[in-house]
């Protein structure tokens, strides 16, 4: 009896083993990636920002730059099938992001982005090149700029390490720097900020008198600066809950940091209805990642303990039958040898 439960125990823990092998290097690779048809919308609000607008007067367009106003940014992500890189079931995905900034008492658009960039699914860092990767910023599109690091989410399985995240208004990545742990409405996270220091990103032709100088039109530079910081649920790395305190400065040649034009001087973060609605779909794909990522270390442990408590039985099966053997062995032999 003992033989039969010892190798019973022994097959159930071996298969137990395998298939958790199976399911954290096979089955894990295969399902843990970013939706290649992904369609999700996120919105984050402002509140007594400092916003240039192009208001019009007379039919003709004025730019000002107004104080005190709320701002609602909506951003819209969607996957891009036709995209000559995607493949399905491959590697590889294109999204399409377009992201609206506008004031929420005159409906003037205060800033508008989109751009498409390739990116891998796992990692989710950007793949380059790209056939139909693009940058359009106010209008003016890039198809020259690549865009390496991570882009609108973090990988799966997030580390408390730093990552490269690529920035729109600064055409480049900079690092998001892991500090602490936190949850969100019950969620563990990770907390990342991603901090880019002043730094010019354009030349602008504007009125003289937006500058506080007089005659027509002057050049200026465009400085921009954002602390961004982001909460990650590190299982699926979606990024539940954002926030962005954003400046941006023109100023001319003569002037130093701070004596130019503030253009924008805000913070905008994630509405509640979107930190709930990424909370739930975070819990819901977590949920379904348990399978892959944490029921293979039961299986390991469990089969482990299987094939131990099965080798033992056998073992005691084993000298249970080679002490029965020994015993009847020695009452044969003995048995010529007793005096009468």
């Amino acid at each position: 009896m003992r033989r039969i439960l010892g190798f019973a125990l022994l097959f159930i823990g071996v298969f137990a083993v395998v298939l958790g092998v199976l399911l954290r290097s096979w089955a894990y690779p295969a399902l843990a990636k970013a939706p290649a048809d992904i369609d999700t919308t996120s919105v984050a609000v402002g509140k007594d920002v400092t916003a240039l607008l192009i208001l019009r007067e007379n039919g003709v367009p004025s730019p000002q730059v107004r104080t005190g106003l709320n701002l609602t940014s909506v951003r819209h992500v969607v996957g891009d099938l036709r995209a000559p890189e995607v493949e399905e079931g491959g590697d590889t995905a294109a999204w399409i992001e377009s992201n609206r900034v506008t004031d929420d008492a005159t409906g003037t658009v205060v800033s508008a982005s989109v751009r498409e960039v390739c990116l891998d699914r796992a990692t989710n860092m950007g793949v380059t090149p790209c056939s139909v990767q693009f940058v359009d910023d106010q209008g003016k599109r890039d198809e020259t700029v690549n865009q390496p690091g991570l882009s609108l989410k973090f990988p799966f399985g997030t580390e408390k390490r730093d990552y490269p995240m690529f920035d729109v208004a600064l055409r480049a990545p900079a690092d998001a720097r892991f500090e602490a742990e936190e949850e969100v409405d019950g969620v563990p996270v990770y907390r990342f900020v991603q901090v880019i220091p002043r730094t010019k990103i354009g030349e602008r032709e504007v009125p003289a008198a937006l500058l506080g100088k007089s005659g027509g039109m002057v050049r200026a530079d465009l400085y921009y600066e954002n602390r961004r910081t982001m909460w990650v649920e590190p299982v699926t790395g979606a990024i539940i809950d954002g926030r962005e305190e954003r400046k941006q400065e023109l100023r001319t040649f003569d002037q130093q940091p701070g004596q130019g034009t503030l253009v924008f001087d805000g913070t905008l973060e994630f509405d509640d209805k979107t930190v709930a609605s990424n909370v739930s779909a975070a819990v819901e794909n977590k949920s379904g990642l348990w399978l892959l990522t944490t029921f293979p270390l039961i299986l390991w442990i469990a089969g482990g303990t299987l094939i131990v408590v099965g080798l033992g039985l056998l073992l005691l099966a084993q000298g249970r039958s080679g002490g029965s053997r020994s015993s009847g062995s020695q009452q044969q032999w003995g048995e010529p040898a007793v005096v009468r």
